[in-house]
């Protein structure tokens, strides 16, 4: 049962972590008198234009956007509020995971009382997968299709990119909804101890 706590607890640090991050579609623009050839990071909260400062240098400016920008596509207005339901049902579910085994270690106190922690873990967990891995197909798919994005002119960002990528970002995330998916495995499949039944002495006549 712990092994499934680590995975549930690894794939929620890296949901957190995957929100914090910009590098979710990475956009490329060939070379022109108005744009240097430069990447843009478009992520969930911001998106992040690279300056080539000097020859080895550059700089990042990023401009972040919430969630009443208009601007924005469909696909990252869910994806904010799937990203963050996903790190508020996996922080539950490891709290229901702690007093799970809490109980189990102190005393057994019947299957229905013990086991639906941990239930409730694997639906929690199941959930966060779920809306990890919606918000990345989603976004997956944005870039197989080549969309773009119309950011304010005062972003100094084209309508669209020469062409487009995945980033690392999106590779963190596809990992975070595989952990919390596999952790439900541990925790659905956990079968709790019934209590010691306490056999009568037979009497010796």
């Amino acid at each position: 049962m712990k092994s499934g706590f680590a995975i549930a607890t690894a794939g929620w640090i890296l949901c957190v972590t995957c929100m914090g991050l910009v590098e979710w579609r990475v956009w490329h623009m060939n070379s022109t008198s108005f744009w240097e050839p430069s990447p843009i990071s478009v992520g969930m909260w911001k998106v992040c234009v690279y300056r080539h400062v000097s020859y080895f240098d550059r700089a990042r400016l990023c401009y972040p956007y919430t969630y009443g920008d208009t601007f924005l596509p469909l696909n990252i207005h869910v994806g904010q509020h799937l990203l963050l339901a996903a790190s508020i049902l996996g922080l539950l579910g490891k709290v229901c995971i702690v007093f799970a085994l809490r109980k189990l270690s102190i005393v057994i106190l019947g299957r229905k009382v013990i086991c639906n922690p941990f239930a409730v873990a694997g639906i929690l967990n199941m959930a966060a997968g779920m809306c990890i891995l919606i918000t990345v197909i989603w976004n997956h798919k944005s870039v197989m299709n080549g969309e773009g994005i119309s950011f304010p002119l005062s972003f100094h960002i084209p309508l669209k990119p020469d062409w487009q990528e995945i980033g690392n970002t999106m590779l963190v995330a596809y990992l975070a909804a595989f952990l919390m998916l596999l952790s439900v495995l541990f925790h659905l499949r956990f079968q709790c101890p019934m209590p010691n039944q306490v056999q009568p002495e037979a009497s010796e006549t």
